[in-house]
């Protein structure tokens, strides 16, 4: 049986971690004299009793470390359980239970689907928790995508196994320092997005938290227009260029900011990515400028900075995208299923996931043509081996496979197949806004019924658990000795 005491102290630790947090928003209510800072303090007294109380009833178990089975039942807890404390401050709000839930879901795996609407005149300090979630998801995305999935060697993960990942099955302290480097990163870039949405006119407060949920890919904004109410188009290149750095590894950025920026260059999926962005954008810019008749300078900006949101899955807006014709439309439901680089902050099927089916695609062709000679797939000079070519095929199908059922199951709530599948792509995917005029980039999700949300809630955690980390916890084998 799996001992679950140092995953409860671990889960402890994090919520008190995630308490600590919660006086920040208060903080800001306080500052604005507005009245709501209580619902943050109650949140926060509340998860941090309950976070203490955890740790000290099961004090002193982490001495061992996590195995492979507790790490995969810390993960889904940490998931699932943070965006329910996370939700109290919107319960504290008046806010009901489904969309509560529903947005501290959205904030925490970065998707930036939101159900809130007139957002513009919501109270500051809970425009700045809807940040913070997405700011502190984007950390623990990271550091689960480095540290936790290749060690467990899911969809092909294990392709990025480091140096500081315990080849016996232990997570030990090496992988800490690791983590601190990325923090400082993380950090750094996030007050680097800070400045530069200042030089180009955004006032503090919106340049705070839209630099929050840039570097985060998350897209919460505090406009109900979305990135659409910034007028300055220098503004929106500043955005194009921190979702892109979101998208990136950032083992890679750590050692660029070091002094090897070619590092970053040399990984074939940043390659891959960037190529893959310039085509479909200068693609877009054409159609925009022959069909919409936009001038060249305005479609190359609304065009860029609408593929780079949803590639990287970070769901900001610049204009509604869904009204320049059924092409854009078609365009924008295929990117929700490509994502960024592993090792980011972004969701959707990650870029080297593409790279080792196409080779594994072309290495099958080739057999056919010559059968008795040994063809040899390379990723970025590592060997495609059976199992790791098998892991990634096996993640493909599930996530397909995952899409569909949330898409029929969704149509049971009486949506529109637009609605159902582009919610469903765009909840996996962690992606943000949907297709179409309910739930499409001019929209929201408020007027889906509370069982759709409940579903989508659990498809975001779904998808940004990677599929198979919650799907091992169904198998009975899992559980026995």
């Amino acid at each position: 049986m799996i001992s679950l005491r140092p995953v409860l102290n671990v889960l402890g630790f994090l919520y008190v971690g995630l308490a600590t947090a919660m006086l920040i928003p208060a903080i800001v209510d306080v500052a604005q004299k507005n009245a709501d800072w209580q619902a943050f303090v109650f949140s926060a007294l509340l998860t941090g009793m309950i976070g203490m109380l955890l740790s000290l009833a099961v004090g002193g178990s982490l001495r061992e470390g996590l195995d492979t089975r507790q790490t995969f039942v810390l993960t889904t807890l940490a998931w699932t359980t943070l965006p329910a404390f996370g939700a109290l401050p919107f319960l504290w709000l008046g806010i009901g239970y489904a969309d509560a839930v529903f947005e501290a879901v959205s904030g925490f795996t970065t998707t930036g689907s939101t159900v809130l609407t007139g957002i513009d005149s919501l109270p500051p300090g809970l425009l700045v928790w809807r940040s913070l979630m997405q700011w502190m998801g984007g950390v623990g995305i990271i550091v689960m995508a480095i540290v936790l999935l290749p060690f467990l060697r899911i969809g092909g993960m294990q392709l990025f196994q480091s140096e500081n990942s315990d080849r016996s099955e232990k997570i030990v302290s090496r992988s800490v320092e690791l983590i601190r480097l990325i923090g400082l990163a993380y950090l750094f870039l996030t007050f680097l997005c800070i400045v530069a949405y200042l030089v180009t006119g955004i006032e503090l407060f919106d340049a705070f938290n839209h630099a929050l949920t840039t570097i985060a890919t998350g897209g919460f904004s505090t406009h109900d227009q979305s990135f659409g109410y910034f007028t300055n188009p220098a503004s929106g290149w500043v955005a194009i260029v921190f979702m892109i750095i979101g998208a990136l590894p950032f083992v890679l950025i750590v050692q660029a900011l070091r002094g090897h920026p070619l590092q970053l260059w040399r990984d074939p999926q940043v390659r891959a990515l960037l190529g893959f962005l310039a085509v479909v954008a200068l693609t877009l810019t054409v159609y925009l400028g022959l069909n919409m008749h936009f001038p060249f300078d305005e479609a190359l900006l609304r065009a860029t900075f609408n593929v780079v949101s949803i590639v990287t899955g970070t769901g900001y807006a610049l204009g509604d995208y869904s009204q320049w014709g059924a092409p854009v439309v078609g365009i924008a439901l295929l990117l929700m299923f490509v994502g960024g680089c592993t090792g980011s902050t972004t969701g959707g099927i990650k870029i080297f996931r593409f790279l080792v089916f196409f080779g594994t695609v072309r290495a099958h062709l080739r057999r056919m043509v010559r059968p008795h000679r040994i063809m040899s797939e390379e990723y970025g000079g590592t060997r495609l081996t059976p199992e790791l070519s098998f892991s990634v095929l096996a993640f493909l199908v599930v996530y397909m496979g995952s899409v569909g059922i949330i898409t029929v199951a969704l149509s049971f709530f009486d949506l529109d197949l637009v609605t159902a599948i582009s919610a469903a792509a765009t909840s996996v995917g962690n992606v943000g806004p949907g297709l179409g005029p309910v739930i499409g980039p001019a929209g929201h999700f408020a007027p889906l019924p509370d069982g759709a949300k409940w579903l989508l809630s659990f498809a975001m955690l779904v998808g940004r658990l990677e599929l198979f980390t919650i799907l091992v916890l169904l198998d009975p084998d899992f559980w026995s000795k």
